[in-house]
């Protein structure tokens, strides 16, 4: 028998099925974030929204953004991570008019993540869309950065210096390189393992790499549009709390039934540092 959501968790999960806005302006979410991840909708008319003016849609995101900056301690982060909103077939790429926003509460940009992923729509009068963006900000400049929980095998790990003291030495940190502001993590379509009924799911191995490089054990990490809980997962399965809201009860129950599978070594997970398949090879 499948144990109970929280039988394990103790208070490590708080999820709220609701509008972030309600929950937010409740006061129902006391804890400090250390760390807010989070893809909020494009406003380009999926089935979990409603499409606004663009003006409107950026001010209905901007009170979401000014209630939740003051709940964010001063060695957390924010990341937000975005694509482009399409109108009649020209583009607006989110992540430039967001850095308005985020820049009116001084917080710092410290990088510009590319996430490339090589599947998605077929454009037919433009190039086809193959990456989103995610915009890294900190409230101070004392964060969180533990650079050696993430870092990827070095392209040439017996490289060695050629001159100097050193000469003859590998130069080459032994726990590998700091990861690129590029990251290559295939998206979750049709025949992805972690794949459910949301249409623009997060890969879980996307939001482990911010959740271990930007968190310690114990911190808080919030999800406002949580979807199906990718990001609460990869809190937790890292010793993280999680807080997590999603208006759509669909995506709510499978959230949950997820974080029960994760409990319960059930869960499908694909990590993000597995290779990605090469037919041939």
């Amino acid at each position: 028998m499948a144990k109970n959501l929280f039988e394990d968790s103790g208070d490590s999960i708080d999820l709220h099925n609701c509008d972030v806005l309600k929950a937010l302006k409740s006061n129902k979410i006391k804890k400090k974030f250390d760390l807010v991840v989070t893809s909020p909708p494009y406003n380009i008319g999926k089935e979990y929204e409603k499409r606004r003016n663009i003006d409107q849609y950026l001010e209905w995101q901007k009170e979401i953004i000014d209630l939740i900056i003051p709940k964010i301690t001063e060695k957390g982060s924010i990341c937000w991570q975005v694509g482009n909103y399409i109108n009649k077939g020209t583009i607006l790429p989110l992540d430039i008019v967001f850095h308005d926003i985020f820049q009116k509460h001084d917080l710092k940009l410290r990088n510009r993540i590319i996430w490339t992923f090589g599947h998605g729509m077929h454009a037919k009068k433009r190039f086809s869309g193959r990456y989103e963006v995610i915009l890294w900000y900190t409230k101070s400049d004392s964060y969180t950065f533990n650079l050696d929980d993430v870092r990827v095998p070095s392209k040439y790990p017996n490289k060695k210096h050629y001159k100097g003291k050193n000469k003859g030495l590998v130069s080459s940190n032994p726990l590998g390189k700091n990861p690129e502001d590029v990251w290559n993590i295939p998206n979750v379509k049709s025949n992805h393992i972690e794949k459910t009924i949301h249409p623009c799911q997060f890969p879980i191995g996307l939001i482990e790499r911010l959740v271990l490089a930007l968190t310690n054990e114990g911190d808080c990490v919030f999800d406002p549009f949580m979807g199906v809980a990718s990001a609460g997962i990869a809190s937790v399965m890292h010793k993280r709390k999680f807080i997590g809201t999603e208006i759509d009860k669909n995506y709510f129950k499978i959230g949950k039934k997820r974080f029960d599978d994760f409990y319960n070594n059930e869960l499908k997970y694909r990590p993000a540092n597995k290779p990605i398949f090469e037919p041939g090879k």
